[in-house]
């Protein structure tokens, strides 16, 4: 069981934003699953995505790892939070229920940003259970987004987003807020991050405690300008251009990213534990990135993930995956 904010996570294991967490039907499976300890939403934008054919995704046949060109869903918000929507019903057949939702969610524009926090926070009014089983995540590093790289590999362009979530998150404490980053490589990029995060903390005048927004980091989304040709895929015929995808490169995901990911993971959680501001070591990290087996998700923990997050085996195996994953590791913790 992990606390992050005011939702519990238990057990620490919850699909990642991806496209096979888009309806009712794959959010229905996901909370129904004995094995997540919470469900992450596709991400959502406030009037949805124009999604076509070449959108899509493809599994290599050497790794059990993935290359998509999906953007995010194709589904407004309205769709899981409004009066019809998945979410809001199945918090409302399962009021004995503690497992949260984590809806993800992003645009490019910080006002239509602002009006689905507003939504968000209508939902979590209308039951007040309801604050303790809605997070909110952003998603700032989605790179299959032509015209709008993501802002997460420039902090400055990430700021007037974090801007929102802080405004809401002062106005109601109770709101878990999280980020999804993207895979970084150089050094400095983690500590722009951190530091970056760190100018939202303000003290608590009255019990004169560090307080941030933000409670926790997903990292990482998938590698970006990745090229997979049609005959490394499963299935060997690809799409035209003898590309895995219609775009011929998209996002890296699963094992051939794994390394990276737990790197990313470490680096993160080294510079947090190490931080000056007692808010900011408080920061928890959902570990994501070839999450394939009981040994990876160890792994990840190891790393310093106190949650552990996976996409690629869910779209492989649907939610079998978890109970897999929850296996025992023959790796020691």
């Amino acid at each position: 069981m992990v606390k992050v904010h005011a939702i519990t996570i238990s057990p620490p294991l919850v699909n990642t934003s991806c496209a096979w967490a888009s309806d009712d039907k794959q959010l229905t499976e996901l909370f129904d699953c004995p094995y997540t300890g919470a469900v992450t939403t596709r991400t959502a934008t406030l009037r949805g995505f124009k999604e076509d054919s070449s959108h899509t995704v493809a599994f290599l046949k050497d790794s059990l790892s993935s290359l998509n060109s999906y953007g995010y869903s194709p589904h407004p918000l309205s769709n899981y939070i409004g009066p019809q929507g998945w979410v809001r019903a199945i918090l409302t057949r399962s009021p004995n229920s503690t497992k949260p939702f984590i809806l993800s969610v992003t645009d490019s524009s910080a006002e239509d940003l602002r009006m689905m926090l507003n939504s968000i926070q209508e939902l979590r009014a209308f039951n007040p259970s309801w604050a303790s089983r809605i997070a909110v995540e952003f998603n700032a590093s989605c790179p299959n987004i032509k015209g709008h790289p993501p802002p997460s590999y420039n902090f400055p362009s990430l700021r007037p987003f974090l801007d929102v979530f802080s405004d809401f998150f002062w106005k109601d404490q109770t709101l878990t807020v999280g980020i999804k980053l993207p895979p970084y490589l150089a050094a400095t990029q983690f500590v722009d991050v951190v530091n970056g995060i760190a100018t939202y903390s303000r003290l608590d005048p009255i019990s004169g405690k560090s307080i941030n927004p933000f409670a926790f980091l997903t990292c990482t989304n998938t590698l970006g300008n990745s090229l997979v040709f049609a005959d490394q895929a499963e299935g060997g015929s690809g799409s035209g251009g003898g590309f895995a995808v219609p775009p011929g490169v998209g996002g890296l995901a699963g094992e051939a990213i794994h390394s990276l990911s737990l790197g990313n993971v470490y680096s993160f959680s080294r510079l947090l534990a190490e931080s000056p501001d007692p808010a900011m070591r408080e920061v928890a990290i959902i570990g994501a990135g070839g999450v394939t087996s009981p040994e990876a998700v160890t792994r990840m923990h190891r790393a310093g993930a106190r949650v552990v997050g996976c996409a690629t085996l869910l779209g492989k195996l649907g939610v079998e995956a978890f109970e897999h994953l929850s296996h025992k590791s023959s790796e020691t913790s």
